[in-house]
């Protein structure tokens, strides 16, 4: 094993050790997806995208947030639209789920670090997992 791959199995560990009960996953489809720019000294760059789904089976809604700042270029971010079935990668807000008093729902937060979109099969972060949708058993009930 060489020098970087130690470093980077170390880092690996750590931010598990240190993350590793706040790592999350949602799965559904986009309800609404807003993206915001600003530019500071036409050097500084910002990118903030907030992206709403309703996931599969569930009532809750999950609102992950994508913040990304690069000096000189500007960051990118992934073509996503209304109805799109994702997956949201990332971590879990600080346990302050707010109640919708309307709907009795609550509303997750999660800081994305990837987003998976099954309906153009892409990712925000590239990686070499095979693109299929996860099986999900649904229930049956007998009256």
């Amino acid at each position: 094993m060489g020098f970087m791959q130690k470093i980077t199995e170390y880092s690996q560990n750590s931010y598990l050790k240190k993350y590793g009960d706040r790592l999350t996953q949602a799965q559904g489809k986009v309800l609404s997806i807003k993206v915001e720019t600003k530019t500071v000294l036409w050097i500084f760059h910002k990118i903030k995208a907030t992206v709403v789904i309703k996931p599969d089976y569930s009532k809750n809604i999950v609102t992950g947030v994508y913040t990304k700042q690069k000096w000189f270029k500007k960051p990118e971010f992934m073509n996503v639209q209304n109805g799109h079935s994702v997956i949201l990668q990332g971590l879990k807000g600080d346990g302050k789920n707010k109640k919708n008093k309307n709907e009795g729902t609550f509303k997750e937060t999660i800081s994305i670090i990837n987003i998976r979109n099954f309906t153009t099969r892409k990712d925000l972060v590239p990686n070499d997992a095979p693109f299929e949708m996860p099986k999900m058993q649904q229930k049956v009930r007998h009256k």
